[in-house]
């Protein structure tokens, strides 16, 4: 029987790679790990997992077919657990770079019931930022 432990990496296939680089590394904090140009395969560290961007016009992404907008994505969200959590700084830092957060609300996760704030990236995917599980659960 297998044990996940974590989420190890997400691959997200992306028309804009300039946009959705600046998003995920200046917006949210990740960086830079590897770059594959031969492949077209952009590898971002997000604490313990892996955020991959693969451009649709590249090797890799012409692989997966037509690029996801409106009327399909790529997927519906993923969630990014951040910490220290402090829910009006992150709304505040997310709107300063231009980012449309939705309000904060409770949400179940893996650590359990606790505060989570909604943010599209550039190219519509939803990223959940969490915050940790609250104190009293009911």
């Amino acid at each position: 029987m297998l044990r996940i432990t974590q989420l190890d990496h997400i691959v997200l296939r992306v028309a804009d790679l300039a946009a959705m680089k600046r998003f995920y590394c200046d917006v949210l904090g990740c960086t830079m790990e590897r770059e594959r140009d031969d492949l077209g395969l952009y590898q971002l560290r997000a604490g313990a997992a892996m955020i991959d961007l693969v451009p649709v016009d590249g090797p890799l992404g012409r692989k997966g077919g037509t690029a996801p907008g409106s009327e399909g994505r790529n997927l519906d969200h993923f969630c990014l657990q951040v910490e220290p959590w402090d829910a009006e700084a992150i709304t505040a830092h997310l709107r300063s770079h231009g980012a449309d957060p939705a309000p904060v609300a409770s949400r179940y996760g893996a650590n359990g019931q606790g505060p989570s704030i909604y943010v599209p990236d550039p190219e519509g995917n939803v990223v959940e930022l969490k915050g940790p599980p609250d104190l009293v659960q009911s």
